[in-house]
């Protein structure tokens, strides 16, 4: 637990999910540039774009703003840190990636996403909702603006100027240009799953938006298929195709697609609705497994991601790992691709206490453990 010291007062912050001897902060220099530079001097309805873990929203909570992102781990942050500095949460409007802003707003921070595709999607959404006048401005720390993020701005927003950097960060500063033309965005897009009749949607924040990675291409040539699975979860489900597989080998079972981003949810179940696949299929936004019962499935399939925001580890695997324990019958298999030199046989073997290669290459290898008795 830290203290985030701004011109608006001092805020605890934490991140969620909790861990023991959390060594990383709830935000960042850009986040402390952005504020300082802010000041009291605000006024004006306010949107608030990707707000990682609610230090932009709980210092302007005082000032009703809206909230806007894909993340359930970053709303679940900022509810929390909200409670926990005594700030009222229903005076901060949260709404999701996929929802329209209403109105016109004055003031819009923004912080600058790893994904452009997310990004241009974002600005292009808010440019009919922004005034003459309002100010935007966006923050990121300097490794993650890019000539390219810049242009994106001038394009999409109108004139755009940078600050100097500051402990490694960056605001970026947009005008709203008058005569500019909004141009449509592409997301949603699709595009055929080779050698199936299957198309998949995939809208702006879903990993492999254009094409289908070669990790997940190993993972599809060794999907189980049994008449025991009764409960299959795609974990992790990004645009869904590892649960359409599964469900097209094993036409009885009911599929589970989860994800913490309400973009992937949305664009599995556009995946699935599209199939003409009869299995039962679910979907749900949450903090991977945490919201599904013990003993509640029969086979559950993963492509971890190894980073969150830019924190690059292992963690979110391992709770990945951690939560497929608790949620299998016993006899249920955990399968999972990863990149060989993350080592996840280590981790699969000390929780489950067996793990077997059912496939590799150059890059990525697929395992598999199963939960005894």
């Amino acid at each position: 637990m830290q203290t985030l010291d701004t011109p608006a007062g001092s805020f605890i912050l934490r991140r969620y999910p909790l861990r023991k001897q959390e060594t990383l902060r709830a935000w960042d220099a850009a986040d402390e540039y952005l504020l300082a530079h802010l000041g009291n001097e605000i006024s004006g309805r306010i949107l608030i774009i990707n707000d990682g873990f609610g230090a932009l929203s709980c210092a302007l909570a005082r000032y009703g703003p809206t909230r806007q992102s894909d993340s359930y781990l970053a709303d679940w942050s900022a509810r929390e840190n909200l409670k926990a500095n005594g700030l009222d949460e229903s005076g901060v409007d949260f709404i999701g990636s996929l929802d329209e802003p209403q109105g016109a707003y004055d003031l819009v921070l923004i912080r600058v996403t790893k994904t452009l595709a997310l990004l241009e999607h974002e600005l292009i959404r808010l440019r009919p909702h922004l005034k003459p006048e309002s100010r935007v401005i966006g923050c990121g720390m300097s490794k993650q603006i890019h000539t390219s993020t810049l242009q994106l701005f001038e394009r999409i927003i109108g004139p755009t100027t940078t600050s100097l950097a500051h402990k490694k960060a960056r605001l970026i500063f947009a005008a709203v240009g008058a005569d500019l033309e909004i141009p449509a965005s592409s997301y949603p897009v699709c595009y055929p799953l080779e050698g199936t009749d299957f198309q998949l949607i995939n809208h702006a924040n879903v990993f492999s938006r254009d094409q289908l990675d070669i990790g997940t291409r190993l993972l599809l040539a060794h999907i189980p298929a049994s008449d025991g699975y009764r409960d299959i979860i795609d974990l992790g489900c990004g645009n869904g195709v590892v649960g359409l597989m599964a469900a097209q080998q094993n036409p009885a079972a009911t599929l589970h697609f989860v994800d913490e981003s309400a973009m992937a949810v949305a664009s599995a179940q556009a995946t699935f609705a599209g199939s003409g696949l009869a299995n039962p299929a679910r979907f749900s936004q949450g903090d991977a497994l945490s919201g599904f019962p013990p003993a509640s499935a029969d086979l559950i399939l993963c492509n971890p991601p190894f980073h969150q925001g830019s924190v690059v580890g292992d963690e979110i695997a391992w709770r990945m790992f951690n939560q497929a324990r608790r949620v299998l019958r016993t006899g249920g298999e955990l399968r999972i691709i990863g990149n060989r030199h993350l080592n996840y046989h280590v981790k699969l073997k000390r929780l489950y206490g067996n793990v077997r290669q059912v496939a590799a290459d150059r890059k990525f290898v697929v395992l598999k453990s199963f939960k005894a008795g």
